[in-house]
């Protein structure tokens, strides 16, 4: 069981370095989707901290608070960015897209809870 949730944890991880290296890569084409000034600086931003608490997982260090603020950043971004364009898309394509980033952001989110909440406070189940 030990190796399975260790498994979890670096795919976990793995994935949200994943998403803050392609924030810091197309940080122009996405900064359209920011529904706040200064579209660009904010995905650099959130990639940084994509990549911050993917490492803090990793490393192990931290990794309680960069969990819990990682859940905090993707719930925002569920409800910021991905829910108003599902409620306005114009579409069926564009609707299906803004739901996948829905509930990919949501799915992500409540995974980093359960890291903080759960593995976190066992270190013996994921070191």
């Amino acid at each position: 069981m030990n190796t399975i949730l260790g498994l979890g944890r670096y795919l976990f991880a793995a994935s949200l370095m994943v998403f803050g290296f392609g924030h810091l890569s197309n940080a122009s084409a996405m900064a359209g989707m920011v529904p706040i000034p200064a579209g660009e600086v904010w995905v650099y931003i959130t990639g940084v901290a994509l990549i911050a608490g993917a490492l803090s997982i990793l490393i192990g260090k931290l990794d309680k608070l960069g969990a819990t603020l990682l859940g905090v950043m993707l719930l925002i971004f569920a409800c910021s960015i991905h829910l108003p364009g599902l409620i306005n898309a114009a579409d069926g394509m564009a609707r299906q897209g803004f739901m996948g980033g829905f509930l990919k952001d949501i799915g992500l989110a409540g995974g980093a809870w359960m890291y903080a909440i759960g593995m976190a406070k066992d270190k013996s189940v994921i070191g």
